[in-house]
């Protein structure tokens, strides 16, 4: 079965990372450059596509009606060493990565793409670390992040501590997901660690934040088959919102 909507790739020379990035973008059917998008950029760009199945659930929510007219851009890794230096809250490439996010990538869709060009209308979208790494940014940077998907984020206490310390997070909303059986999970360090009792402390946390947010608990591990499975419900909370 052919796709419905279209995929483009957009390379970016960061001077931040030193290294050529690609954008992987799949614009929806129908599209035209007339309308305005919703931008829904995901770290681990290429696990949403293959497996979370990102392309085949934007044709099936647009053409259904379920979310409103969003673009969805993944961004990938080289491998998981890589991954740990840009997405781990102590890597030491991660200052770089969220000044390509906020000084490369904006500014690239903002240009070539139509969208809301305003916090509210880009979400980041993450599992794992890159959930940690969507959560922390838009923390940061709350006008140009408005939104976060995280999907069993890492969380420890340097995490924790960061949220903590920022003094308004009322603009946000954030979907956030942990899987009850997320008590060992195997890290790219080789070590074990306890997913679920960190994030439901982070969870006690922004429940008691004045902002929107929406918290599933999961019947599942630290995999993609629990993440895929929750995808379609984390894109229609997201995307069906209002202005």
């Amino acid at each position: 079965m052919g796709r419905k909507g279209k995929f483009e790739h957009y390379t970016i020379s960061s001077k931040y990372l030193k290294e050529e990035m690609t954008l992987k973008v799949y614009t929806p059917e129908n599209y035209s450059p007339l309308y305005k998008y919703h931008f829904c950029i995901m770290q681990d760009g290429n696990d949403y596509f293959q497996m979370g199945r990102a392309a085949t659930l934007s044709d099936q929510l647009h053409s259904a009606q379920e979310i409103e007219n969003t673009i969805f851009i993944g961004i990938h890794y080289n491998d998981k060493y890589d991954r740990q230096d840009k997405y781990h809250p102590d890597g030491k490439k991660q200052g770089d990565y969220v000044n390509f996010l906020v000084r490369e990538v904006v500014p690239l869709l903002d240009k070539e793409l139509p969208g809301y060009s305003m916090g509210k209308g880009r979400t980041l979208a993450g599992d794992s670390l890159a959930g940690t790494l969507a959560l922390m940014t838009a923390a940061r940077f709350p006008n140009i992040f408005g939104n976060v998907i995280m999907q069993s984020p890492y969380v420890d206490a340097h995490v924790l501590e960061y949220i903590q310390s920022v003094s308004d997070l009322s603009s946000l909303t954030i979907y956030h997901t942990i899987g009850l059986q997320e008590t060992d999970v195997k890290t790219t360090d080789g070590s074990t660690k306890n997913f679920l009792d960190p994030n439901l402390d982070l969870r006690r946390y922004l429940d008691n934040q004045p902002l929107s947010y929406i918290f599933h608990e999961l019947d599942g591990g630290h995999t993609w088959g629990s993440w895929q499975q929750d995808l379609p419900r984390a894109l229609r909370t997201m995307f069906t919102k209002e202005f």
